[in-house]
């Protein structure tokens, strides 16, 4: 009798332990922390995807992306441009605070600075970043293989970045030399954009049985504009009746075409994340980096030709643009998504700022946030109070300022609820808007609350302390990624 059930005992255990050693993985990848997956858009305005009821734009990858998930109506940039802006999102810290406060292309962050990246590569994150990294340029305390990242792909230097079609681009300090390209901005045999996202891809791949953060702060839909006529984003706008411009419209045709290029190339993430089946393992944010900028303005179209600030729904326009203080210059498109976490479809207007990513995504990993972060952490209002287990903070006071080679502080802005208090110049007097009532900002009330006015400056100068810069190294290598961005004429 006991040779009769013996065996089959046997292969019934073996098979109950292949089964559990097989299902051990599984078990481990939901236990480790998620993947995260940031995208940054270079200029993108807030108004600029169709399902902000854009008449020109197609962006279909993203109109799935919102309504899958959440889109924020009041996050606001680090900084009116790019640099400061990436460099506050990379530190955690705004602009009273941050190292990098101007924006001539390569002005770096300490080199004791922690990052995302660095935070996170402490957590046991694979890290890569693929686009333009804007927070040092090369020989400078601010490289981002010196801040966490396992590898950087891409333009170190912002006037680097002002190309599409680069003789190099940069891997980890090194250039990686691309086919074809002669220095002409318009044109060449490699398109830049096609390669970084290529790299992202690859990373994802590569990493996709360990935690990894992919940060994809890409160029498109930045001027100058450039880009292979055979792209299919391209036939989608090359028949368009646009004249505007010395180029006589096809500015305009590459423009709407590099936004599209965007939506198609998150949408090939995406995918990416279903093929390999981490889609419910992964966060996925995306944003502007700063305002929107008014490109192809005339008097017919005084709010620009695409009309970035502008909601096509109501006509009602954000004040100002990329490197200002008001709203126009703050604003950002801003959706996540994340599969059985984020209840799809919703619409938050909680009011955040790029120092707040810090402590989020420490708080995703399970990661320590730096002592000196000005961020809080916005996790109950992505995935709701309840599956975060506290409410959400919000800010005593937001604080932005600006800063040109020897003109400190030519802007600064504070926001205190739904106030917001501006000075816009140097010397110039304080306004006063009420954003609730005036989103535009065209009614000042300094006169009126001269008391809140007050409280607000007060903010303002508390939040304010010098600047601590980062170092550079090598002038040689930064001239040289410099001058590699500098504008050439198309050739003929």
């Amino acid at each position: 009798m006991k040779k009769k059930w013996v065996l089959p005992f046997l292969t019934t255990l073996l098979f109950a332990g292949t089964v559990a050693a097989s299902a051990a993985p599984k078990r481990a990848s939901r236990t480790r922390p998620p993947n995260i997956v940031y995208f940054i858009i270079d200029e993108l305005g807030y108004y600029e995807l169709s399902h902000m009821g854009h008449p020109v734009m197609r962006t279909p990858n993203l109109d799935r992306f919102a309504s899958a998930g959440i889109r924020f109506t009041q996050a606001l940039a680090g900084a009116p441009v790019c640099g400061p802006s990436r460099a506050s999102l990379m530190t955690g810290k705004h602009m009273g605070h941050a190292s990098v406060r101007d924006n001539p292309g390569s002005t770096p962050i300490r080199a004791d600075e922690e990052t995302l990246a660095s935070m996170l590569k402490k957590a046991g994150y694979a890290t890569g970043g693929f686009g333009k990294w804007g927070c040092g340029g090369r020989g400078t305390s601010g490289v981002p293989e010196k801040h966490g990242f396992d590898t950087f792909f891409g333009y170190y230097d912002q006037v680097h970045a002002h190309t599409f079609f680069p003789a190099y681009l940069v891997r980890n300090s090194r250039e990686v030399p691309l086919p074809g390209n002669n220095g002409n901005h318009y044109e060449g045999e490699t398109f830049s954009q096609y390669v970084i996202a290529d790299e992202a891809k690859k990373f994802i791949r590569e990493n996709r049985d360990q935690p990894f953060f992919a940060y994809l702060p890409w160029t498109p839909p930045h001027g100058r504009w450039g880009m292979p006529k055979s792209d299919p984003s391209y036939q989608l706008y090359k028949d368009r009746p646009w004249t505007w411009g010395p180029r006589a419209g096809e500015d305009q045709k590459i423009y709407a075409a590099m936004v599209n290029l965007v939506d198609r190339q998150v949408g090939e993430v995406l995918a990416l994340l279903k093929e390999l089946e981490l889609e419910r393992d992964t966060l996925v944010l995306f944003t502007g980096d700063n305002g929107g900028m008014e490109y192809f303005k005339d008097a017919e179209h005084p709010a620009g030709f695409f009309g970035p600030n502008l909601n096509p729904r109501t006509g009602k326009r954000f004040r100002g643009a990329k490197g200002n203080l008001y709203e126009g210059g703050l604003r950002v498109p801003a959706l996540a998504r994340w599969p059985g976490k984020i209840r799809p479809g919703r619409v938050s207007d909680h009011p955040w700022y790029f120092p707040d990513l810090m402590p989020t995504l420490a708080e995703v990993a399970g990661a320590p946030p730096p002592p000196d972060t000005d961020g809080l952490s916005f996790l109950p209002e992505l995935l709701g109070r309840e599956q975060v287990g506290r409410k959400q903070k919000v800010h005593p006071y937001f604080y932005w300022e600006t800063q040109r080679p020897g003109v400190p502080q030519p802007q600064v802005a504070v926001r205190m609820k739904h106030w917001k208090a501006i000075r816009p110049a140097p010397n110039a007097p304080w306004e006063l808007y009420n954003l609730e009532r005036d989103v535009e900002e065209t009614t000042d009330l300094a006169d009126r609350r001269p008391k809140i006015l007050a409280r607000m400056q007060a903010l303002a100068q508390e939040a304010h302390t010098p600047v601590r810069p980062g170092e550079v190294y090598d002038q040689a290598l930064l001239d040289k990624d410099q001058q590699a961005g500098r504008y050439r004429p198309a050739m003929q």
